[in-house]
């Protein structure tokens, strides 16, 4: 399995926590009103916004709150005016990690950005430091249920899919990012149940450390999510079956 698909196993775990705090809806609300602001505020004709509408559903986020940040979009409502933003460094071992943001104040979120990676003996770089290391791509995770994985990953690669990543109960199924949406409805149209379908930021080549450092790697990576202003974060450590156990 990818450093990708684990470091998704562990966000999945961690899921639940996340909605008790109130966390996930927050970002989810975000996620919805600066797509509504960067395209037309439309699900139906601003593919970003239509996967961030459906991601919000999936994780049972109200209608009202979904309508809401729609709203703030286009003037409706008041509210905060957020910044989408990258930022790059390396956490310990040399692992690459690119960490997306949404904030109305870059001054407070840069310095607390900051001062995560440098209490894990990080850096945080310039703009491009480790951007080249990642591909943007589209992924679907399914839960497989009782289907056949096999035949789930032929459906998937004659939907269009470049990549299938097969582990445990979930398939993720990677595309180009202008296939998303159209791979994801022929798998759903062929009864597959989609967990999340989502752009995300894909190592291109995964990284291996000693595994205390990658231990480490991980709470950073995990300090940088727990972050208001932080959407995502992303790297491309190598995640193996030892750690995983460690961290839990």
């Amino acid at each position: 399995m990818s450093g990708h698909s684990k470091w998704s196993t562990i966000k999945r775990k961690k899921g639940a926590v996340d909605a008790k705090r109130g966390q996930l809806f927050t970002r989810l609300a975000r996620e919805i009103t600066v797509a509504a602001r960067t395209g037309i505020p439309d699900p139906d004709a601003n593919v970003r916004l239509r996967l961030a509408v459906q991601r919000a559903r999936t994780e049972n986020m109200p209608k009202d709150n979904i309508d809401r940040a729609i709203q703030r979009a286009v003037g409706s409502d008041t509210g905060e005016q957020f910044d989408e933003l990258y930022y790059e460094g390396y956490g310990p071992g040399g692992v690459a990690i690119m960490i997306l943001a949404m904030t109305d104040n870059r001054n407070r979120t840069v310095g607390e950005v900051r001062a995560a990676f440098t209490r894990a003996n990080g850096t945080l770089g310039e703009t491009g430091s480790v951007n080249w290391m990642f591909d943007q791509v589209g992924v679907i995770a399914i839960t497989v249920g009782d289907r056949d994985a096999d035949e789930l990953t032929l459906a998937a690669i004659d939907a269009g899919a470049t990549d299938v990543s097969d582990e445990d109960e979930v398939v993720e199924v990677y595309t180009e990012p202008q296939d998303l949406h159209k791979v994801q409805e022929q798998l759903a149209s062929a009864g597959y149940q989609i967990e999340t379908s989502e752009l995300i930021m894909k190592p291109t080549t995964i990284m291996s450390t000693e595994p205390e450092d990658a231990v480490k790697a991980i709470r950073l990576l995990e300090k940088l999510e727990d972050l208001d202003d932080v959407q995502t974060v992303y790297s491309n450590l190598d995640i193996t079956d030892d750690v995983l156990a460690q961290v839990g």
